[in-house]
């Protein structure tokens, strides 16, 4: 049986506009301008004014109602349209000038040195080999199915149904191993090895194999290799018959080996380059706080679309086609409108968030030493600007700030707070600053293990449980005691 009722509803709905603005909001420098070339190439009607002629007038697209919603603009055309409310021309240069960076800087890019890939440097040398094309054809399969460490991990059966499926050769094993023999000759060295143990072999055994150290660090990878990774040094002694001076030798050889040989072919490709959204500079005592000139495009909605709106306006209103024209042209500069004015808002967000970080960690920014950095969170910068903890974790888990003293994350200045014996409140950074610092100073041939980090800690007057220790170790990526134990 069909029934009617009346439900009656709050819902919290975000407009395009708002959502263009959280997205733009989350994009750091670095990916700001592939952004708005992607939305320069959607929308003709905006426009790039850095590539303008300077003498040509400048216009912006004026300020519209914030209540104005995309989403109720009526799909027929309206008779309320104004011409005069996208041909209004005021001043640009507030838009773009407002915000400092040396432009000619933060435009310039890092030459990358072309180079051959780590396949194509496999690849030559097979080519300089004088095969068969039989054999030719198993090596490229080979060198095709390495990982990007240099491993083969795919067993030797695989290889031949795939030699025998793409490329219609029948291969025996021992075909493929005796290939495989001749690439694991090439350089870097311990290419093409199945695991950790071959790759180093490979790499020992290129060395001089009559020097008793290398013949030593030869028998520890083939015979000790899991006491060698778990550093349980008295027993490879006791096997070897040698004292710790003479393992400490063998030990150091094995340390120069590389365990993933694929890596150092690409490396420079693999390399990240930060751009800082923000700049501190330190004047006398006095912070400074400038935007990343990037962040500050000279975007204008396109006169052309303005003046054919204008030629629209002015047109017989009663044509279908004319009123489908006038409502196309309507949008896409509403379109151009909305993302300069998101631009505009992304930047005063920015500025106006680490502005406020910055004043909150202003002992630290002046000096650097984290054991300056106050407690903070989220809600701190939120309840400061008077914004959502959502909009200000956007900003710190995308942004970096270049100071004097390097290049950080947002996210890194935010921290809980622990308390001292004495009552005050610090920073969980400053607990990890410290004991790293007893880690580095420590004997590593007898490494402080987690209980005796916590006295230490304790005595200094930060009381909190080994687990924690533990905790905070980790993240930092420092290995427990006995694996940082050295000879």
């Amino acid at each position: 049986m069909l029934k009617q009722t009346l439900q009656q509803k709050l819902l919290q709905k975000l407009s395009p506009q708002q959502i263009q603005f959280i997205k733009l909001l989350q994009v750091p420098t670095v990916s700001l301008d592939a952004r708005i070339k992607e939305e320069l190439e959607e929308n003709p009607a905006l426009e790039d004014g850095s590539l303008t002629n300077m003498n040509d007038p400048v216009e912006e697209y004026p300020d519209r109602d914030p209540d104005d919603n995309y989403e109720s603009e009526s799909t027929e055309y309206e008779e309320e349209f104004s011409v005069d409310e996208y041909i209004q021309e005021d001043d640009y240069s507030d838009y773009s000038g407002s915000y400092s960076g040396d432009d000619d800087d933060d435009r310039k890019e890092i030459p990358i040195a072309i180079q051959d890939s780590f396949f194509e440097t496999l690849q030559n040398q097979l080519d300089l080999l004088a095969l068969s094309n039989h054999d030719y054809l198993v090596g490229q399969q080979i060198i095709g199915s390495l990982d990007d460490d240099g491993y083969l991990r795919r067993p030797t059966l695989s290889l031949i149904d795939d030699l025998a499926f793409s490329q219609n050769v029948n291969v025996s094993e021992t075909e493929v191993e005796s290939i495989l023999k001749i690439i694991q000759d090439f350089e870097p060295a311990g290419i093409g090895a199945r695991d950790l143990q071959e790759c180093l072999l490979i790499q020992l055994r290129k060395k001089d194999v009559n020097n008793p150290i290398i013949a030593q660090a030869i028998k520890v990878v083939q015979n000790f290799l899991e006491e060698f990774t778990k550093k349980h040094y008295d027993k490879i002694e006791k096997q070897l018959g040698v004292d710790s001076s003479e393992l400490k030798d063998i030990i150091n050889e094995i340390l120069k080996l590389n365990p993933k040989p694929g890596d150092s072919g690409s490396a420079a490709g693999k390399q990240l380059h930060i751009i800082p959204d923000f700049h501190i500079s330190n004047n006398d005592g006095v912070l400074h706080l400038t935007l990343n000139g990037r962040n500050a495009p000279e975007l204008r909605v396109s006169r052309s679309y303005q003046e054919m709106f204008e030629h629209y306006e002015k047109a017989e209103k009663n044509d279908k086609k004319m009123k489908e024209a006038v409502q196309f042209v309507k949008q896409k500069l509403d379109s151009a409108k909305w993302f300069i004015d998101a631009i505009k808002q992304r930047q005063q967000t920015l500025l106006k968030t680490m502005n406020a970080i910055m004043e909150y960690q202003y002992e630290y920014f002046l000096t650097g030493d984290e054991r300056l950095l106050r407690p903070m969170i989220l809600k701190d910068i939120a309840d400061r600007i008077e914004m959502d903890i959502s909009t200000v974790s956007r900003v710190a888990n995308s942004k970096y700030v270049q100071t004097e003293f390097g290049t950080f994350l947002l996210k890194s200045f935010f921290s809980e707070a622990i308390q001292t014996d004495s009552g005050e409140e610090v920073s969980n950074k400053e607990v990890k600053k410290i004991l790293e610092e007893c880690i580095s100073n420590e004997d590593k041939r007898k490494p402080l293990a987690d209980e005796k980090l916590t006295e230490i800690l304790k005595d200094k007057g930060y009381t909190i449980a080994r687990r924690t220790v533990a905790k905070y170790r980790e993240a930092m990526n420092i290995p427990v005691a006995r694996l940082r134990k050295e000879l």
